[in-house]
């Protein structure tokens, strides 16, 4: 045993003297040049990225978690916000949305690993990419630096995640198994930092057990030797680009993967912490949108692209977003909307698509196949590769791209196959040459014509591929979805295209209770070589066949769609106490197949009772569910969601079949033209008897900004340095008017796509818009003169120049770091004569340091009146307000700002889930915003100018679905005499028959 030191944690390291390779050791995990070890089983990470922030409501975790581990997926990564957890100086909050350990309680009942990622800088398009705001005005020093004031600020906030998570690491019986420093950052600059970083989590006292990781943005090498050094590297990758400025394009794939690790870390796993899932959309009517990311991020782009990862020998691989959610409140950085839908898998209204489908099918794959875990790289079609080729169905082409990836321990070969061209859309068709394990060369598919490739298509070739305890493929074209052990017998679940021809050719065992199926479609062939026999599925094929069952072998296929319903949920040890018995290899190895529902959560064993739990879709109509069992014969009754359903059994066979019943249910919700809504206005700011002797005054001449005003009498007027840095600011300029004065020249800085309305007294003025248009043509500040009618002076006496600003969050700290110091204010003011008196700031109530609603948080509103008045909670009286549809915008057409208030009802059906949005129905174009609270929660922000979400999901939890729920608009309507009317509804999204218990939590 060889041991290495870092810092002061000591490492032990293994030497593997089959492979001659280092194996680098914590406390019940270790890794190798292969893939991580957790408690001694050979682990593939695969993982889905999930920011537990953007879904605000805790009971819904589980939620997603169950759809992820239904995919087939063993671990998530997880951002942690420090700009939620630290929101000022020396708190640090982990109640609420913002707990860790209620996340890691889920994950561990889930049976998910986690890759913790804290930062303390996340990026992830949120606002000062996750840093609190206070530090961007109160760390004078560069941020993400060792500067003295900046580690003062981090130290306390990574001591405080260091406390959560200790307990919870593996080596405690918890899901975290790696914590990432910090985020895509350059070592040059930030190798210092980052040793800093590392030396407090390497504390001995603090019990740290687990390796630290980064995320290199590129091929850069960061952060692998060096100064700030991490325990496990890792390269992000993005290859379809963030740019939507023209999706039509299919990018091709980046070779250099394998080359570049087997050069840069040879001696560690291939890790990418965040492979492309999809993209962040941004503002503007042109913007892209995230159906058309969906789509263009589709089925198809994670065949080829990830599966080409799987070519380059990857085995840690985490897809950014699995589930993006919602940037709701303060959120995002300014450059993005509400949504962070991303085109993920799992939609923002937690529904799944046919994303989701291929990364469960690629999911089953990878947890059926340990033997795939630990491969080499043998060489590609581009690479001289001797063991194997492809051979054209036309001579002289090239349809084909193959991958050969072997483990040598057992055999087993995986042909990673592709169109030569990856961008193609055409059909291919070939063979393949290959060699055995036992050294025999065939060309395959030996009785079908050939190996099929439609389009943008990638598929795993098997040879001598293990499934169950004792039996072994010769080789099979035909995908595979799940292998394993169910009550002994080995089972294959081999699946394929429709239109395709797939075979697989085998040791046929035991004494056969069904014989090889006689079909149209099925050839079966005894005579192509000794002892094999060769069974090949035509094209046309549709629907689900037991192609052999015998004592010891099970044999299974379906087509693409009939496979894509079918479920393998684990199966846990009936009364282990082992805190990872949900953990599929270590924590159990037992599993069914079940067919035909939208979704299977869950599976437990008691006694001869299989207990199943999952959902059904019912959003066209729900007729009854039938379903396929194969599960051990000791199974004699089933539930479902603990209904029992009749099963039609075989004393013959392990499949089974039955059918889920159910009633159908009508959902209604409310009209939201008909529920009485209440206005009051919510800008008594310009009115001439307003007192703002209670705001704070803006009267600082130093800052620790680092972007000075433009002009004014050296006071600076940055929201940030008084404590207001999101949503609404209002800024309140006084001075004594002589009549001379003719305008005032402001230059205000509230980031991409922000406005400011501005009034002199009681009259306006105008509005000053931002801009962003697909992340382009960006205005985050303007410089304007406003004119000053001479009518609205009052002379002789005090007059007030009244900005209400829009801040759309701050900057990220990259490419520079103290871009995250953005200036949101007012960077320059001046009266053609005269000076200001004074001025006057007011955010949210009580600002960063005194903000009163701790469940929500700090981001969750701004400064408007009504918002400091409350009343966007649920239960403020508005009685005494005027009736007036929202609909009918603000009174005459005004200017202004008004709150619109209205309560309701639902009552939805126990035991479902029904997911819900409200959408504006209205076209874009109309001048104004929207902030809209639902019990309280700012769930949306519309920029009806600029576009593009009209749509914005809102969870159970949010709302209350058995209840009174209150909905608060703030109108802000920007530009006179021109009709603003929001067209406001209720859409329902999916109706389920399950999901998860849900708490709500709205206080008034």
């Amino acid at each position: 045993m060889i041991f290495f030191v870092a810092s002061t944690r000591t490492y032990h390291v293994t030497e593997d003297q089959d492979t001659n390779t280092m194996a680098l050791s914590f406390a019940d995990l270790q890794f190798d040049n292969y893939t991580l070890i957790l408690k001694g089983q050979r682990v593939f990470l695969h993982s889905g990225e999930f920011h537990t922030f953007r879904l605000p409501v805790p009971s819904l975790w589980p939620d997603i978690l169950d759809k992820m581990k239904a995919a087939g997926f063993n671990a998530i990564s997880v951002y942690v916000h420090m700009g939620l957890v630290n929101p000022s100086p020396g708190v640090l909050d982990f109640d609420g949305f913002r707990s860790l350990s209620a996340l890691y309680e889920a994950a561990r009942l889930a049976g998910l690993w986690i890759v913790l990622r804290p930062g303390t800088y996340i990026n992830g398009e949120t606002t000062a990419g996750g840093l609190p705001h206070w530090v961007t005005s109160q760390v004078k020093s560069e941020l993400r630096t060792t500067a003295a004031d900046w580690n003062a600020a981090w130290t306390p906030y990574i001591q405080a995640i260091i406390v959560q998570t200790n307990q919870s690491q593996i080596s405690n019986g918890g899901p975290v198994i790696a914590i990432q420093i910090d985020n895509e950052y350059d070592q040059e600059e930030g190798g210092p930092y980052f040793a800093e970083i590392e030396a407090l989590y390497r504390d001995p006292s603090y019990g740290i057990n687990v390796p630290l990781t980064h995320n290199d943005p590129g091929m850069l090498d960061g952060f692998i030797n060096g100064t700030g050094a991490v325990d496990l590297y890792g390269m992000d990758a993005y290859p379809q680009g963030l740019d939507p400025s023209n999706l039509t394009i299919w990018n091709p794939i980046e070779m250099g993967y394998h080359t570049y690790h087997e050069e840069a870390n040879p001696s560690q796993p291939w890790y990418s912490p965040e492979f492309q899932s999809g993209a962040f959309d941004g503002w503007g009517p042109d913007s892209t949108g995230y159906e058309d990311w969906r789509a263009v991020t589709d089925a198809d782009f994670e065949s080829v692209f990830y599966l080409h990862t799987w070519a380059s020998n990857a085995k840690l691989v985490n897809y950014y977003m699995l589930f993006g959610g919602t940037s709701w409140g303060a959120l995002p950085y300014p450059y993005v909307y509400t949504s962070y839908d991303y085109g993920a898998a799992i939609t923002e209204a937690r529904t799944l698509t046919e994303k989701y489908t291929e990364l469960k099918l690629q999911g089953m794959f990878l947890r059926s196949s340990p033997e795939f875990y630990k491969t080499d790289w043998i060489g590609t079609t581009s690479s001289n590769l001797t063991e194997g080729a492809i051979v054209p169905s036309i001579p002289s082409s090239s349809p084909a791209f193959v991958t050969f990836l072997k483990n040598f321990d057992v055999g087993a070969g995986f042909w990673i196959v592709r169109q030569n061209d990856s961008t193609s859309l055409a059909l291919s068709s070939f063979k393949l040459n290959i060699t055995t394990a036992a050294n025999q060369r065939l060309t395959i598919p030996l009785v079908a014509s050939s190996i099929s490739l439609d389009g943008r298509e990638s598929k795993v070739i098997t040879t001598d591929y293990a499934f169950g305890a004792k039996s072994r493929t010769l080789y099979s074209t035909a995908s595979i979805f799940f292998s394993g052990s169910i009550e002994g017998t080995d089972t294959l679940f081999l699946y394929g295209d429709t239109d395709q021809e797939h075979e697989v050719a085998l040791n046929i065992t035991g004494s056969a209770t069904f014989p090889i199926q006689t079909h149209a479609q099925i050839q079966v062939s005894s005579n192509v070589l000794p002892s094999i026999t060769v069974i090949t599925v035509k094209s046309g094929f549709k629907g689900f066949v037991p192609l052999y069952e015998s004592d010891t072998q099970l044999i299974l296929f379906a087509d693409r769609d009939t496979v894509s319903t079918f479920w393998a949920p684990t199966v846990a040890s009936e009364h282990s106490s082992d805190p990872f018995v949900n953990y599929w290899s270590i924590g159990t190895n037992e599993t069914v197949l079940v067919g035909g529902p939208y979704l299977v959560r869950s599976a437990a064993v008691s006694g001869t009772e299989l207990a199943l739990r999952g959902d059904l879709n019912a959003t066209n109509g729900l007729q009854g569910t039938s379903l396929t069992l194969i599960a051990p014969s000791s199974v004699q009754s089933l539930t479902w969601n603990g209904e029992s359903v009749s099963l039609e059994t075989n004393s013959r066979s392990k499949i089974r079949t039955g059918k889920i019943s159910s009633t159908q249910v009508f959902i209604q919700v409310p009209d939201l033209e008909e529920i009485g809504w209440k206005f009051n206005n919510s800008l008594p700011e310009i009115q001439a008897d307003f007192d703002d002797s209670d705001w704070v005054v803006a009267n600082h001449t130093t800052t620790n900004i680092p972007f000075p005003m433009y002009y004014g009498d050296g006071r600076i007027l940055y929201g940030c340095d008084y404590g207001f840095c999101e949503n609404v600011v209002i800024w309140r300029g006084h001075f004594n008017a002589t009549g001379s004065e003719k305008s005032v020249n402001l230059s205000i800085n509230g980031g991409a796509a922000f406005a400011a309305s501005v009034w002199l007294n009681d009259q306006f003025l105008n509005t000053s818009f931002g801009n962003s248009t697909n992340n382009a043509n960006v205005i985050e500040e303007t410089d304007e003169k406003f004119d000053l009618a001479s009518s609205a002076l009052l002379i002789g006496q005090d007059n007030v120049i009244t900005i209400v600003q829009d801040n759309m969050g701050i900057n990220e700290a990259k490419p520079i770091n103290d871009d995250a110091k953005s200036p949101r204010g007012v960077r320059g003011f001046q009266i053609n004569t005269g000076n200001f008196t004074e001025w006057k700031v007011q955010g949210k109530r009580g600002g960063y340091t005194n903000y009163t609603d701790k469940v929500r948080g700090v981001l969750n509103e701004g400064g408007l009146f009504g918002e400091r008045q409350g009343w966007h909670l649920p239960g403020f009286d508005t009685s005494s307000w005027i009736s007036r549809n929202l609909s009918a915008g603000i009174p005459s057409s005004e200017t202004g700002i008004g709150f619109f208030v209205a309560k309701f009802n639902l009552s939805m059906p126990q035991g479902y889930d029904i997911p819900m949005s409200f959408t504006f129905l209205e076209p874009l174009g109309q001048p104004y915003r929207v902030y809209m609270f639902v019990n309280g929660w700012m769930m949306g922000k519309r920029v009806a100018n600029l576009g593009p979400q009209w749509k914005f999901p809102v969870h159970e939890g949010i709302l209350n679905y058995h209840g009174e729920n209150t909905i608060a608009i703030a109108l802000w309507s920007m530009t006179p005499d021109i009709t603003v009317a929001p067209q406001l509804r209720i859409a329902i999204d999916g109706i389920f028959k399950g999901g998860v218990n849900v708490t709500v939590n709205n206080p008034s």
